[in-house]
């Protein structure tokens, strides 16, 4: 089913998600959810508090960044692969150089900015068993999962931007709230 997105400037974007058990009633079925609300976005990542629920949780799938020329072949199958979900996850480490790339964000429809992030990233998290696991990434991966743990810390790319970036997308970022604009999949605005 798909679940409508919450618009910039809902409060639960902002607060810091609380963990959640495995043996959630209905996880299955909000992650089978949240897949569907995604893929129907176009989108390559989707935290719980954008569909209004304030847990750790949060899902990746990176393969529409697998044709991008700029890659290594490596990184492009890996990306082609790479679908995941990430239950009560805590990033250990960032390290590596600090890249910048163009984010946006389903929550924030039509804005996309540079943002800077370390290279690669250690996190521990669990599966749908419950199985902890500790692992790498790098590249667009890294910052994809970057992206949608900020959101269960309660940060979106914007709070990352210079206090002048932000100021040039302050009307567009009230009309994203107010629900002034046209998106092509289902919001919920304030």
């Amino acid at each position: 089913m798909i679940l409508p997105i919450l618009s910039y400037g809902n409060s639960v974007l902002k607060k810091k998600a609380l963990p959640i058990s495995i043996n959630k009633k209905n996880l299955k079925n909000l992650i089978i959810n949240m897949w569907d609300t995604m893929y129907a976005a176009q989108g390559v990542g989707l935290a719980a508090p954008q569909i209004g629920e304030p847990i750790r949780l949060f899902i990746v799938d990176t393969y529409p960044f697998s044709d991008n020329d700029d890659l290594s072949i490596d990184e492009k199958n890996f990306l082609k692969g790479f679908k995941k979900v990430f239950i009560n996850p805590k990033i250990i480490s960032e390290y590596g150089k600090e890249c910048v790339f163009s984010e946006g964000c389903l929550s924030i429809p039509g804005i996309r900015e540079d943002v800077k992030r370390k290279d690669s990233i250690t996190i521990k998290f669990q599966d749908l068993n419950g199985t902890v696991s500790k692992e790498s990434f790098s590249g667009i991966a890294a910052r994809v999962i970057q992206h949608e743990y900020d959101h269960i810390e309660g940060i979106l790319f914007t709070d990352k931007l210079s206090s002048l970036k932000k100021k040039t997308i302050k009307r567009k970022l009230a009309e994203i709230s107010t629900g002034k604009i046209k998106v092509d999949y289902d919001m919920k605005f304030l």
